[in-house]
């Protein structure tokens, strides 16, 4: 087996792991089921991809976000290394392709989104695709208790029976102590074995500020640190709002949420990635698996509902390493707004009854049929047809996808796709008697390696450069060639995806455990409690309050968050009074020279005693001679 060093140095160009990567690794290599804690940007990826390197076979990693999966699967192949990804987006031809490279084309890593584990085609192929190692990324998505369950991560379960004898890595950013257990029930670890790596950020500093008028602030905040910052608000008008209120004021923003079409929303991330735009302003929708090393803030205009979220969300500042701000701006209105919007989170069984009628005839579904079928979902549309409101039918959704009704996925991110379905003989006869194909069909066999092979993302705007052509011409020919069954061209889809798990009922028959959902429903007011209890605390650590909520209790005061500088500067202020109190004693007595003052205030720091006399000095509340001697203003009158 190659040396663990030599993995990471020929992949990632380190020298040595960070903490407790290489017995993570280590544990994973040894055969044991493992789940690793580390902190937003804490270098998880390479805790399974350095044990997929120096295993034979291959690593199959569930992820959650298509975009997540999309970004690994492209930054491995800029290593060099064979990856594959299959989604919940491609099509039934597209996933026969990925898995017959996977298990004929020396594949080392296979990316799957959870809904895809279930399918009878993952089913039928997974024997023969060599598994050496299962990687579950988010691995908290698992856990019904943690903030971010997705059910689909319960047929992980059936994965494991499956292939029995292979180690699993999970892996999360963020998980209580409940949630910790949980996952290593539900993934049926043989054992426990948990590494954890603290979540104590040094270079963050965590700020909340009690503030009337939060766009003047968050301009200050532009204005007086330097660098890029992500700004969160909780709905997508405000993204708009607050990122014009900024361009108005010269600070370079763009907004970003997830009704923006597909291409609106890598052309934003890309520009703030690239620094071409300096603060970008987004729901939550944005920064899961941006890797972006240099924000220097980031502000919640609005609470998250969770500490959880707000710890992955604060955690994409200062990712190099260096001084970054987390500020949380708030006024008494967002702790009531907080609290109440559990009424929206849990819509009643009757609203969830409601929307699973409207969309099963938006779609023209007949009761008893529909399993299986997936649909593009526009979420306005539905709600425009039903007078739904747009928060009612997402969390509907949420408590369908929870009882296996529905599957939601937001397959928007899943570029554009190509694949040459016929032979090169086939190929360089239609070339010929199709002169107008020629130049296309060359610069796609020269732009995209493996188009012959498997479908290959494609980057329309880039490659109608190449041809010297417009995209709109380019997309022509493209649709043309797919009619004629030489290439499959699959576009950009814009639209999320909605599957139907199960063949469609009449909705009052529709089953939701109550037990579960009171019990959902507590555990979410309490992680709103946690939050609000955060903000009001002034008188605890930011960083201890956090690290406190997962389970970290040995650690002293950040010293840099607003309640450690407030209790700064109170004690800066009860030290000068009583060194003032002091020195003026002592010189009630008699002139004495800085040096002598300082020496009887010992017990004082030195640097303080000074400055405090400097202080003095200045105010004219003591007098300095020219021999360096000071005296009391008052015994010298």
């Amino acid at each position: 087996m190659e040396a663990l060093e030599d993995i990471l140095r020929k992949n990632w160009g380190h020298s040595s792991f960070r903490p407790l990567q290489k017995e993570i690794i280590q544990s994973v290599l040894n055969g044991n089921d493992t789940l690793a804690l580390l902190p937003t940007g804490g270098g998880k990826s390479v805790c399974f991809q350095v044990p997929g390197l120096a295993k034979k076979g291959l690593c199959l990693i569930v992820s959650p976000l298509i975009a997540l999966m999309n970004d690994q699967v492209d930054h491995l192949k800029k290593k060099g290394v064979r990856a594959m990804a299959i989604t919940s987006a491609m099509s039934k031809t597209e996933i026969e392709i990925a898995f017959t490279n996977c298990i004929y084309g020396n594949y080392k890593f296979l990316y799957v989104s959870p809904e895809r584990l279930q399918s009878e085609l993952f089913q039928k192929k997974l024997p023969a695709l060599n598994v050496s190692l299962i990687a579950v990324d988010e691995a908290h998505c698992i856990s019904q208790w943690g903030y971010d369950f997705r059910p689909a991560y319960l047929h992980i379960a059936k994965l494991r029976e499956c292939l029995p004898e292979i180690p699993l890595i999970a892996l999360t950013a963020s998980a209580t102590k409940e949630v910790v257990e949980d996952i290593q029930q539900k993934l049926l670890f043989k054992k426990n074995n948990v590494f954890r790596t603290s979540f104590e950020r040094k270079n963050l500093h965590y700020i909340v500020q009690l503030e009337e008028n939060k766009y003047e602030r968050l301009l200050k905040v532009c204005t007086n640190i330097k660098g890029s910052g992500i700004v969160y608000v909780r709905n997508r008008r405000k993204t708009q709002e607050i990122a014009r209120y900024l361009q108005l004021n010269g600070i370079t923003a763009d907004y970003y949420h997830a009704g923006l079409l597909a291409e609106q929303r890598i052309e934003k991330q890309h520009n703030w990635v690239s620094n071409k735009v300096r603060v970008i302003v987004a729901t939550n929708a944005f920064g899961m698996g941006i890797d972006k090393p240099n924000v220097r803030f980031v502000v919640h205009i609005d609470l998250p509902d969770s500490l959880e979220a707000y710890f992955q969300e604060a955690g994409r500042g200062g990712r190099d390493e260096k001084t970054a701000y987390a500020i949380a701006l708030v006024q008494p209105l967002d702790i009531i707004q907080l609290t109440e919007s559990i009424a929206t989170s849990f819509p009643t069984h009757d609203e969830m009854k409601q929307v699973y009628q409207a969309i099963a005839n938006y779609f023209q579904v007949a009761v008893g049929a529909g399993q299986g079928l997936s649909v593009d979902f526009n979420m306005d549309e539905i709600c425009d047809k039903y007078n739904l409101k747009h928060q009612q039918v997402f969390n509907s959704i949420r408590f369908l996808e929870k009882e296996g009704y529905l599957a939601f996925s937001d397959v928007s991110f899943e570029p554009s796709k190509l694949y040459v379905k016929v032979n090169k003989e086939e190929l360089y006869n239609f070339q010929v008697k199709n002169i107008k194909y020629d130049l296309l069909i060359k610069t796609i066999l020269r732009s995209y390696g493996g188009v012959m092979e498997q479908y290959v993302a494609l980057n329309e705007f880039s490659l109608a450069k190449r041809c010297g052509i417009s995209k709109d011409e380019l997309e022509k020919q493209l649709k043309r060639l797919h009619e004629l069954e030489i290439m499959d061209y699959i576009p950009r889809q814009q639209l999320p995806r909605l599957v139907f798990t199960e063949n469609r009922i009449d909705a009052k028959h529709l089953y939701f455990s109550k037990e579960n959902y009171a019990l959902l429903k507590q555990k979410a007011i309490e992680r709103i409690n946690s939050v609000t209890d955060y903000v009001n605390d002034t008188k605890v650590c930011r960083s201890r309050k956090l690290l406190n909520y997962f389970n970290e209790n040995e650690f002293e005061d950040c010293g840099h968050c607003d309640v450690c500088l407030e209790k700064k500067r109170r004690q800066r202020s009860i030290d000068i009074n009583e060194i003032k109190s002091q020195v003026f004693a002592l010189l009630h007595h008699k002139p004495y020279r800085i040096d002598e003052l300082v020496s009887s205030l010992y017990r004082y720091e030195k640097e303080k005693v000074i400055e405090t006399i400097n202080e003095m000095i200045d105010d004219k509340e003591v007098i300095k001679d020219e021999q360096q001697y000071i005296s009391s203003k008052s015994s010298t009158n």
